[in-house]
């Protein structure tokens, strides 16, 4: 399912990547997961085969059958068999995700990623038990443990479909459809299948799109409580940059100091994120409107710029 359009590739030092180093390394990671399983599943200990040791242990299981905190996060890098491997990585994670990682950066991108399948992971044990137990129990009555990234990865396609809305898809290298009815379709098929046959985790696919839905209306001030969640935000960066901030600082022979006020700088400096923030709150409108490609190529390099900062 390729994808056209246009979009704002910078230079090539340190610009648009087609394997950014999130993705790169989810693909790396799940894959040598998916042949480390196979290769040692085969074995058994005691008669126990060893893969479902690790099904049990590192897939998620239903609450009260084996569930165990770790597992919210381990099941995303346990696949079924090859395809469905396959069709995560690639035409979900890698297909979608890499421009958006591109866009973002790493560690935003990685956030939103383990975000939406850690909340895929909560739906489905919180509600799958009601309304689609076949996916989770059974028939005589065991806990199936879910495995997949596919929570994430619908994370992602929401993602897509909020940012660039009228991007074609082209379904069997033929098909043109924009992604907001590819994905709407998607997401409603999901909804339709819910409490059918096959042990699809359906509610999980669901879970991981409105967690991404959600997480990005709210990083467009477009639900309550959003301010609680930019501080929230906020806090998680500069944790993560503080270790290398601290490392600039100790390199650093000399110090310029600017014999202005100090609030005066401080003024010019909150008014320059004010505008700088508004300049982006209008541009994320104007995607919302008419997707990523209507935006000039200014205004893809302030979104460019904004997203290196924050990140």
């Amino acid at each position: 399912m390729p994808y056209q359009g246009n979009y704002y590739r910078p230079s090539k030092f340190g610009g648009f990547s087609l394997f950014p180093p999130v993705i790169k390394w989810l693909l790396i990671t799940n894959a040598a997961i998916f042949v480390l399983v196979r290769f040692f599943g085969s074995f058994s200990l005691d008669g126990i085969r060893l893969g479902d040791v690790l099904h049990f242990y590192l897939g998620l299981m239903p609450l009260a059958q084996g569930f165990l905190p770790w597992q919210l996060f381990t099941y995303q890098f346990m696949h079924a068999d090859f395809w469905h491997l396959f069709f995560n990585m690639f035409f979900g994670l890698w297909m979608f995700g890499m421009e958006i990682e591109n866009l973002w950066g790493p560690r935003k991108f990685l956030f939103y990623y383990l975000m939406c399948g850690v909340a895929a992971g909560v739906v489905q044990l919180v509600l799958a038990p009601v309304f689609e137990p076949g996916s989770m129990i059974d028939l005589y009555g065991r806990g199936i443990p879910t495995v997949g990234a596919s929570g994430a990865v619908y994370g992602v396609l929401i993602a897509f479909g909020m940012m660039f809305p009228d991007r074609y898809i082209y379904l069997y290298f033929l098909i043109p459809v924009k992604a907001k009815y590819l994905i709407a379709g998607l997401i409603l098929l999901g909804v339709v299948a819910i409490g059918g046959p096959g042990n699809v985790a359906n509610l999980a696919h669901l879970g991981g799109a409105f967690a991404g839905y959600v997480y990005i209306m709210m990083t467009r001030r477009r639900v309550p409580h959003s301010g609680l969640f930019d501080r929230l935000s906020y806090w998680i960066h500069s944790k993560t940059g503080s270790r290398a901030s601290r490392r600039d600082e100790d390199v650093v022979d000399a110090t310029v100091y600017d014999i202005r006020d100090g609030k005066e700088r401080r003024d010019e400096k909150r008014d320059e994120t004010i505008a700088t923030q508004k300049q982006v709150d209008e541009i994320l409108d104007k995607i919302s409107r008419g997707g990523y490609q209507s935006l000039t190529d200014e205004e893809k390099k302030i979104l460019f710029e904004a997203s290196k900062k924050l990140n």
